[in-house]
């Protein structure tokens, strides 16, 4: 089978891009596209032949056109940007350096809107391809989304935890309430008082002793 499409890309790139051939080539490869049938050739457009694996939509775009000082102007943000060279000043022929993502139809173009094409085919490529795109941009939420849901989980988690033991202090009455043996605490013994409160203290003061304001526990509830 290789020798069979080694065979055939010879055969074909002999046909140098004439009318309507067809050529089969390699990345790497050298190949010569011609403008055969054209009076006066003014331009060359391309039309991929899977637009989608280079981020491309579908059509013809320019890629070379004549230029009366002689030198053909090749747009510099092209695929071909490096790769595509005229071999004469009439744009007559072309000589591409073959890459991934080449193919598709080259299309040379006259005055009278008199058309000449050739379609070339680089082996590996395939409508069956992924479309460019920025990498970074797809692996970094990959990573961190589940890192976020983890550690949102994990604070929700520690905050139930929380509540749970606060409830479990408040309903058992604050974390020293089983001690002492259980039993009521004598209200002339020393201690706070039912209701939180401290017994009034007196205090010297200028007009006689003068109570100080009870003081009030706030347990953890």
């Amino acid at each position: 089978m290789a020798l069979v499409l080694q065979l055939l890309s010879l055969l074909l790139t002999r046909a140098h891009g004439d009318a309507g051939a067809a050529l089969v080539s390699r990345p790497g490869d050298r190949v010569n596209l011609s403008c055969v049938g054209v009076s006066h050739p003014i331009r060359w457009a391309w039309a991929p032949s899977f637009p989608a694996c280079q981020g491309l939509s579908k059509g013809r775009r320019p890629i070379l056109w004549a230029s009366a000082s002689g030198i053909p102007t090749v747009p510099p943000l092209l695929p071909f940007a490096g790769r595509l060279r005229s071999l004469d000043p009439a744009v007559r022929r072309l000589e591409l350096l073959v890459g991934v993502g080449d193919s598709g139809t080259f299309i040379c173009k006259g005055h009278q809107e008199e058309e000449s094409r050739t379609l070339l085919h680089v082996l590996g490529d395939t409508a069956d391809c992924r479309p460019p795109g920025p990498t970074h941009g797809s692996v970094y939420p990959q990573v961190f989304i589940p890192l976020l849901g983890a550690g949102l989980a994990l604070g929700l988690g520690a905050l139930g935890v929380t509540w749970w033991l606060r409830s479990s202090i408040c309903e058992s009455g604050g974390p020293d309430s089983g001690r002492g043996g259980g039993g009521p605490r004598d209200s002339r013994g020393p201690g706070p008082r039912p209701g939180g409160a401290e017994p009034a203290v007196r205090r010297p003061g200028p007009h006689g002793p003068q109570e100080a304001p009870p003081a009030v526990f706030h347990g953890p509830c």
